[in-house]
């Protein structure tokens, strides 16, 4: 009877011991997905009651299949999602705020970098990043040398550099001397580096105002769409695909693009010639710099409860924790969130990470109501003028009145 009692107990240990299974979602970007799938694997080892299961979407229907599964209580419990996208997430529910005695404030706004603030929402942090971007120049350096030429410093130096690089002319380019596509990074550049360089700033302090509909603003859509219209440096979708200015970067057809550090990883494996990276480059009349910084973070959805929620806090500090940040520094390219590990000399230094990290201090990081909306207006804005000849002041204020309606609606 004692070795049946005994026995009974042991299985009743084991059955209550059953490993917790988390559903992870992120959006199907290669270098991130296969970076998650080794830290998964070691997260698992480390602890063994815990399970994780990955599951990724194209970017497109990435955002719609998350606010279509978590609130009838589906999909993931740790989701991965655009910081801008969480005054959405959090007015709708799907996110639960970060447990304070987990992730208190202070601790957090003091090992994270400045720009990560924008993801605490009414008082709340809903949701923390393992790595943050910024803006940079990314050159072909045996283009550059062909045509006897050095990076630019300055945009006047980028058009000219353009100019003797790009070969063929509209609709006929064999070579692009920028790879000129509003909707990869090319809007933010727009609105939130070029309208700082040229003197505004895109929103009042509040953020509930548009006020990039002014002289600056004006001047900023003109240098960029003249970038195409004037200068003939290149033409949007060269290559097929969403990311067509990168694809043809890669393919060696293309100068220069602006992208962000999550593009790293991908250059390097891709691209079979000599690359480098320089910061965005200033104008000569006033060397005002400017950046644009943004970042993906983890939250924890309201479905994620008991255990759940428990193994999701673990999976949370694990994923931002200084040596997973390394980890996807190597991997995927992206800055350290951690203002310690983005600190350092040897980053600072770095010829490729370099021109990243030394633009954190100057980058601004909007918070967005409705990301992709926003987008759309500067996007179709933008391609009023380089694919309708509209005049730019006209495309500004048009994006202007676009974007002025979905802050209203949000704020009022």
């Amino acid at each position: 009877m004692k070795k049946l009692l005994t026995l009974a107990l042991a299985l009743t240990v084991t059955a209550s011991a059953a490993p917790v299974t988390l559903t992870y979602w992120q959006y199907d970007f290669a270098t991130k997905v296969s970076t998650m799938n080794e830290l998964i694997k070691k997260f698992e080892a480390q602890n063994p009651d815990i399970k994780i299961k990955q599951e990724t979407f194209p970017y497109d229907a990435y955002n719609q299949k998350v606010a279509s599964s978590v609130p009838a209580g589906q999909g993931p419990d740790v989701v991965n999602l655009f910081y801008g996208w969480l005054p959405q997430y959090v007015d709708s529910g799907f996110l639960q705020p970060l447990p304070a005695k987990d992730f208190p404030t202070k601790q957090i706004e003091s090992t994270f970098v400045p720009m990560v603030q924008t993801s605490k929402i009414n008082g709340q942090y809903y949701a923390l990043p393992t790595s943050v971007r910024t803006l940079a120049v990314f050159y072909n350096k045996d283009l550059f040398k062909q045509a006897r030429i050095v990076p630019p410093r300055t945009w006047e130096d980028f058009i000219a550099a353009g100019q003797k690089i790009v070969k063929g002319a509209p609709p006929r380019f064999s070579v692009l001397g920028f790879g000129i596509q509003p909707d990869g990074q090319d809007y933010h550049v727009v609105r939130e580096v070029l309208v700082r360089q040229f003197g505004g700033v895109p929103f009042s302090k509040d953020g509930k105002q548009v006020t990039y509909d002014s002289n600056a603003g004006v001047r900023a859509m003109t240098f960029y769409t003249d970038l195409m219209t004037k200068y003939k440096l290149g033409t949007p979708n060269f290559f097929p695909g969403n990311n067509s200015y990168r694809d043809a970067f890669i393919a060696g057809k293309v100068g220069m693009i602006i992208d962000g550090s999550f593009a790293i990883g991908s250059i390097e494996k891709g691209a079979k010639f000599n690359w480098g990276v320089v910061p965005l480059p200033v104008l000569k009349a006033n060397g005002v710099r400017g950046n644009f910084g943004s970042y993906w973070v983890n939250g924890i959805t309201k479905n994620a409860k008991g255990d759940k929620l428990a193994a999701s806090v673990k999976f949370l500090k694990f994923l931002t924790s200084e040596e997973t940040q390394r980890t996807w520094l190597d991997a995927v390219g992206e800055i350290p969130a951690g203002r310690k590990l983005s600190g350092t000399a040897a980053l600072r230094t770095h010829p490729v990470y370099g021109p990243f990290v030394s633009a954190l201090p100057f980058a601004s990081s909007t918070l967005f109501v409705d990301e992709a909306g926003q987008r759309k207006a500067w996007v179709d804005a933008i391609n009023t003028v380089i694919l309708q000849g509209n005049s730019p002041a006209n495309a500004v204020n048009r994006a202007a009145a676009e974007e002025q309606k979905i802050l209203n609606g949000y704020y009022k």
